[in-house]
């Protein structure tokens, strides 16, 4: 079955579906680790990543923008000048409705108009100005900090700020 475009659950249309005890087949989350760096150093500088729309952001998506913030800091800024911090949780179960293609596909989809679908990810429910990542750092590494955040926004579908400060 294809993957249907991330646009298709940005939107928060439902209520939220997140009792997993309750279902079952719920596939695991790609985030691999929600803390990263040094963690045993306190960094005088925080910096965050904003969200500045309410939406849902997947697994995968969030996955993508901790990989390319982590490898950018890690090569501009080296493994122990940095603490980052994946502060959203992705509780909420996307369903979808399998739908059947190719020849003689219609008299199938017909039938199911408002089908409740399988568990297929889950994402993340952020609120606007909801803060997604915070990298702490020491004053010489801002830019690069900055500049990291920014680049691992474009991989999120909401628009996104970077926020210097507590």
């Amino acid at each position: 079955m294809v993957r249907k475009p991330a646009r298709m659950y940005r939107d928060l249309a439902k209520k939220a579906y997140c009792r997993r005890e309750y279902m079952g087949g719920v596939p695991g989350i790609k985030v691999v680790q929600f803390d990263m760096g040094n963690l045993s150093v306190e960094f005088p500088v925080a910096i965050h990543l904003e969200v500045l729309e309410a939406c849902q952001i997947r697994h995968t998506a969030m996955e993508a923008a901790r990989v390319n913030m982590n490898r950018r800091l890690m090569r501009d800024v080296g493994r122990n000048n940095f603490h980052l911090k994946i502060r959203a949780y992705p509780h909420h179960v996307i369903r979808e409705h399998k739908q059947a293609t190719g020849a003689g596909a219609d008299r199938v989809s017909e039938g199911m108009r408002l089908a409740f679908g399988k568990a297929v990810g889950t994402a993340a429910r952020v609120a606007p100005r909801q803060r997604l990542f915070t990298v702490w750092t020491s004053e010489q590494y801002i830019n690069q900090a900055k500049d990291a955040l920014q680049h691992s926004g474009y991989k999120l579908p909401t628009p996104t700020r970077v926020v210097v400060g507590n």
